[in-house]
């Protein structure tokens, strides 16, 4: 229900991204004006996603939900359990905060939750993503690399890789970047991306392609 309200934020956000260094007179006024909106609209959803979030939080506390189920699932065909930090209040409010761009907001959050849940993959990958749109590469590097020791998935691992050779290769440090590419790509060797980081590695100049696959899974 949300996806077009952001859909448009970010799109104003954007143009504004895109026009106002060079926006002069009326132009830049209206691009300021677009901003101050924007800033306004973020707060005014961030507060009533924490009061709904908070009411949520309220109902599920004074509720059990734990009550039996007259039929029991036959074990082979019982679903998998939810990760319980995923019922974080934390979480939530973490999850609504990335999602309004406010980075800064969303490590706070998280950084609580895997003190509760340090193996916790979604809020380690929340945390990296955050961390590198906040422009601090090695923290990120630490949640990834934390990351690859919970990982079963083999695409999931490559994409890991991946994103640790762009930090790597974002440093200058080509050589490790290179390494760090070609382990993605002998997990998946379909993975387009590390081809296209590994040329940037061997002109030492270009851009670098992190992966849209493993920043969608947020």
């Amino acid at each position: 229900m949300f996806q077009h309200l952001f859909a448009e934020m970010n799109k104003v956000l954007q143009e504004i991204v895109t026009d106002y260094p060079t926006a002069e007179g009326a132009r830049r006024n209206e691009l300021l004006c677009n901003y101050n909106m924007l800033h306004r609209l973020s707060d005014k959803v961030m507060d009533e996603w924490l009061a709904f979030a908070e009411k949520l939080s309220h109902f599920r506390e004074s509720v059990d939900f734990t009550t039996v189920v007259e039929e029991e699932v036959p074990e082979q065909e019982a679903p998998e359990q939810e990760a319980p930090e995923l019922c974080m209040d934390t979480f939530v409010r973490g999850q609504g905060y990335y999602k309004l761009l406010m980075y800064g907001k969303c490590i706070e959050q998280f950084k609580e939750v895997i003190l509760q849940y340090p193996d916790s993959l979604a809020a380690r990958l929340y945390l990296a993503i955050s961390y590198l749109q906040e422009g601090d590469g090695e923290a990120a590097w630490s949640h990834l690399n934390h990351m690859l020791g919970l990982i079963r998935e083999t695409k999931l691992k490559a994409m890991v890789y991946n994103a640790l050779g762009c930090i790597r290769a974002s440093q200058e440090r080509f050589n490790e970047a290179q390494e760090l590419f070609g382990l993605s790509l002998q997990l998946d060797p379909a993975l387009p991306e590390p081809t296209v980081n590994l040329e940037v590695c061997r002109r030492r100049g270009g851009k670098l392609h992190f992966g849209n696959q493993l920043v969608s899974l947020l």
